[in-house]
Formats: C-alpha cells, sequence, structure tokens
C-alpha cells in the first residue's frame, strides 16, 4: 500500500541502490509528508539507512532520484539536518557540547566562516531546549549516550532546518531518555518541522510516528500509521529479504549485467 503525500517534504522515485551487485534498495517510489513524524522500518539488512543516505546523497545511486522539499538536495542543503547512527560516529574528537552545538551553524556561516553572537547565541538556545546547556563545557567523550544524543539534537535545532533526518536515534539509551527526545522532536514537529527517523521498535511505532515507510529492500509500504500499520503489511516486511530481490542479485551476478544506469 502506498499514500503518496501532497507537497511533499521528500520524494524518492524509482530509486535503485546496488552494493557488489547485490541489490540493497530496489526501485523505491514515495512522497512523505511535510510537519510529520515519520519512521523508517523494516528487519535489519532491509536498507533504512541506505535509504537515508540515498535521499541525503552519500551513497551513489544506480537509478532515480530524490527531491527535499521541491527541490534538489544542492539547493536546499541548508534546510536539511542529519543526525547519524551513534556507532559511526568518534566520540573521542576533542569537541566541547557547546562546540557540537556551533556546527549545526556552519552550514549558516560556511565551515571557516565566522562565528558571531547570534551564532553562540542561537546554539546556547538550542542546548537549553535539549536541557544540555549546564554540560556546555564538557568534553563530548565524557558524556552517556542519551546526553550525546541530546547533543546531537541542539546541533541540529542550531542549524533552524525544516528537515530532520535520525539514524536509529534510540539505540544504547534508556527509556526515560528516549521518552524525552521524543517528546522533544514532537515540540519540534509542532513547529511545522518534518521529523524523518529510522527505528526498529514496534512496540512504540504507534505512538511515536503518524506517518510509516515499511521496507524490506523494496518499498512495502508507505502511508498513515492507521493504515499501514497492518498484520499483512508487518508480514510482508518482517517476513526475510524478497524472493524477487534475491533473483535479481543472482541474475546480475550469474549475466554481469550493468548496474548503473548511463
Amino acid at each position: 500500500m502506498i499514500v503518496n503525500a501532497q507537497n511533499p517534504s521528500v520524494e524518492v522515485h524509482n530509486l535503485t541502490v546496488i552494493y557488489h551487485k547485490k541489490p540493497v534498495l530496489w526501485n523505491i517510489d514515495f512522497a512523505l509528508p511535510r510537519g510529520e513524524m515519520i519512521g523508517i522500518m523494516g528487519p535489519n539488512g532491509a536498507g533504512k539507512s541506505t535509504l537515508v543516505k540515498a535521499i541525503l546523497g552519500l551513497v551513489p545511486l544506480n537509478s532515480g532520484h530524490a527531491q527535499i522539499l521541491g527541490e534538489e538536495l544542492k539547493a536546499v542543503r541548508k534546510k536539511v539536518s542529519y543526525i547519524p547512527q551513534r556507532q559511526t560516529i568518534d566520540w573521542d574528537f576533542p569537541a566541547t557540547v557547546k562546540d557540537i552545538a556551533l556546527m549545526g551553524r556552519f552550514p549558516e556561516r560556511g565551515l571557516f566562516g565566522i562565528i558571531r553572537k547570534k551564532d553562540r547565541e542561537i546554539a546556547d538556545w538550542a542546548l537549553e531546549q535539549v536541557g544540555m546547556a549546564e554540560y556546555r563545557n564538557r568534553q563530548i567523550s565524557q558524556l552517556s549516550g542519551g546526553q550525546q544524543q541530546r547533543v546531537f539534537l541542539a546541533r541540529a535545532l542550531a542549524q533552524e532546518a525544516e528537515v530532520y533526518l535520525l539514524d536509529e536515534p534510540f539505540v544504547g539509551i534508556d527509556a526515560s531518555t528516549e521518552a524525552s527526545i521524543v517528546n522533544l522532536l514532537r515540540t519540534i514537529k509542532e513547529q511545522g518541522k518534518t521529523i524523518i527517523v529510522v527505528h526498529h521498535d514496534l512496540h512504540t511505532a504507534r505512538d511515536y510516528f503518524g506517518w510509516l515507510v515499511m521496507l524490506n529492500a523494496s518499498l512495502i509500504a508507505s502511508g498513515p500509521v492507521a493504515q499501514v500499520f497492518t498484520d499483512e503489511l508487518l508480514r510482508n516486511t518482517y517476513s526475510g529479504k524478497l524472493t524477487v530481490l534475491s533473483q535479481v542479485g543472482d541474475a546480475l551476478r550469474e549475466h554481469n549485467f550493468p548496474v548503473r544506469e548511463k
């Protein structure tokens, strides 16, 4: 079941990503609403993180394209904030909490631009919003996992983005911290922002999200949670890799077909 939103925040058309002649994402096509909390869900290896990276231009596409806020990424990059998985970040990098929050101002000022008083005020405000102001001079490596996630949310807030993409933000944090981060994300959403979250916990999906993307290398469903969070679609999503994709991968390897559009 595919429900395409009008005036979408993110739209993806015929998107395919292949690694070593193995399809990771195959012919993905959807349009997501603005001002909504959206979950991307599926089993391990379903391509959830790859989908986010593909939307952001961080992995090469074999076919298709993505748009954000009706534009190509390069035209709206300042309006898009990305929080990667915690395990991909070098937490030993010598930076303070305030330094990380100020990084949210780089899209506006440039990497080597002058940080102005207004930028510092916005970074301080962002840290206040996530409850991390008292830690502003603490090294990021000295924080707990939940505190580190809060700081990266502050960086995203300081960017003043319109679309937020978070890859597994709740992994490795306790339940109370998760609840507070969800409340913060809801507050951001209520300001008209779009929140897109790679998520793994089926038990909280109904409570957290208004829209779901169900993924298992190909798109199983995309639409309002009440319409797509059904037993049938969950079985289709979590029943293992789709046979058709295994057959595609076998054919690519056997016949040495090209995997990128000319």
